[in-house]
């Protein structure tokens, strides 16, 4: 089985998706994440190396990528701070979206690159021994057969 053309990602109240769903131009998934460059977590100053961001991506109706807003919060030299700065922006981001609830949604692959880093909906199915999978950066949600909407983490 290939990865789907529509990727089904459940929405999840107060959890890892709890910020995705449908507005009146199409779907969302929102996310506060953050990144880490590679092989930084092995130095004693990696808090300075992890990057929060405000993640916003829009998908017309039929789960094309249609754009992203990525906002970079601080590092985790003052963690909360930048956790906080994060919410408090994809939460306006949200509000402003018209019509927006909350739901399941259906996308395609995508990726946009920030930063050096990778955000979007990606095939990972080399970093599983060529089985279908699809990673969704950089929050490390994986989607696995049966397609249905599930992730682990």
């Amino acid at each position: 089985m290939a990865i789907p053309d529509l990727v089904p990602i459940a929405h999840e109240p107060d959890y890892r998706t709890s910020t995705i769903g449908h507005y009146d131009k199409g779907q969302f998934f929102g996310s506060v994440t953050a990144t880490l460059t590679d092989g930084a977590g092995a130095e004693d100053d990696w808090y300075r190396h992890k990057r929060w961001y405000a993640v916003l991506h829009r998908f017309d109706a039929d789960g094309a990528h249609i754009d992203s807003d990525i906002w970079f919060a601080g590092t985790s030299e003052t963690e909360d701070a930048s956790i906080d700065r994060a919410e408090a922006r994809l939460a306006e981001w949200l509000d402003a979206l018209p019509g927006r609830h909350f739901a399941d949604i259906a996308i395609r692959l995508f990726q946009v690159e920030v930063d050096g880093h990778v955000f979007g909906l990606v095939d990972w199915s080399h970093e599983y021994d060529g089985e279908d999978h699809a990673e969704f950066l950089p929050d490390d949600l994986g989607f696995d057969p049966p397609w249905d909407g599930c992730y682990d983490t």
